[in-house]
């Protein structure tokens, strides 16, 4: 039963996809019929590729973004100004009295000259340095302001949240139990 029905849909697609082209009341096929239809309407194929051209045009026009100078917004602020901080180190040669962060600095003594202090001081590492007035301490380019009897002023300078620069004073001191 099912071989009968699969034969005569076989037989009905067959004769379906062989069928001749429908002719019209002129005598002429529809393939022929839309051809002359197509001929008929070059005015309209003007003004169809005259608007492909416009689209073609908008298309045209994109927009192009430029990151330069401008932060990832996927970053957080303190990560990108650190970052930018990191870059401005490794472009400088550093002395080892600059590479050495503020934080692992342990002011071991101080002397004064006539009218001078001097401060010797212990870097992380393990290595000691005579540090004077004046000279450039910290990977952030900070300057010894002052040296007192008890402690050493560094300024450093600084980039905001808003890109500005500020001083930023830290204040190393002597431990009472080094400086007896």
């Amino acid at each position: 039963m099912i071989r009968v029905l699969c034969a005569l849909v076989m037989i009905a697609v067959s004769l379906f996809a062989c069928r001749q082209p429908q002719q019209g009341p002129s005598g002429s096929t529809a393939k022929q019929q839309g051809q002359k239809a197509g001929q008929q309407s070059e005015p309209q194929k003007k003004e169809a590729a005259s608007e492909q051209k416009e689209e073609a045009k908008i298309e045209a026009e994109t927009y192009l973004y430029n990151p330069d100078g401008r932060r990832d917004p996927f970053l957080s602020i303190i990560e990108a100004s650190k970052e930018a901080q990191d870059v401005e180190k490794k472009k400088k040669g550093l002395k080892p009295l600059e590479a050495a962060d503020l934080s692992g600095i342990k002011v071991l003594a101080i002397a004064w000259e006539k009218k001078k202090y001097f401060a010797m001081v212990q870097f992380s590492d393990n290595k000691y340095y005579t540090i004077r007035e004046g000279m450039t301490l910290g990977p952030y380019g900070g300057k010894v302001v002052k040296i007192y009897q008890d402690g050493i002023v560094v300024r450093e300078t600084v980039k905001d949240y808003k890109g500005e620069l500020q001083y930023k004073d830290t204040t190393l001191k002597l431990r009472k139990e080094e400086g007896e």
